[in-house]
């Protein structure tokens, strides 16, 4: 399968999942993310394909490099569409306000 086409694929699959998910993201209303810059290019990035409650409940447990960790395994292995300029906004922000450090 050609590149183009997997990506077409992963586009599709990401789609597919959040049509799936309106249902639970309607219930999102009552989790708010940290207000901080960056806060908005998370919310671009990362609820498209899951709930934002992954952040803050993961958060107890995570450092700098446990953030940089889940967001290259969100690009590399999930397919996730983040751009490289988008990728050290969201670090700064998940290590800023639900990191441990």
């Amino acid at each position: 399968m050609s590149a183009h086409a997997m990506k077409m694929l992963n586009t599709l699959l990401l789609a597919l999942v959040a049509a799936f998910s309106a249902t639970a993201l309607a219930d999102e209303e009552q989790i708010k993310l940290k207000e901080g810059a960056g806060r908005e290019t998370v919310m671009a990035n990362c609820v498209m394909c899951h709930s934002i409650d992954y952040i803050p409940m993961n958060s107890p447990f995570m450092k700098k490099a446990d953030w940089q960790a889940t967001i290259d395994k969100m690009v590399k292995v999930m397919g996730a569409p983040i751009s490289q300029d988008d990728i050290p906004v969201i670090l700064d922000y998940l290590t800023k306000y639900y990191g441990v450090e």
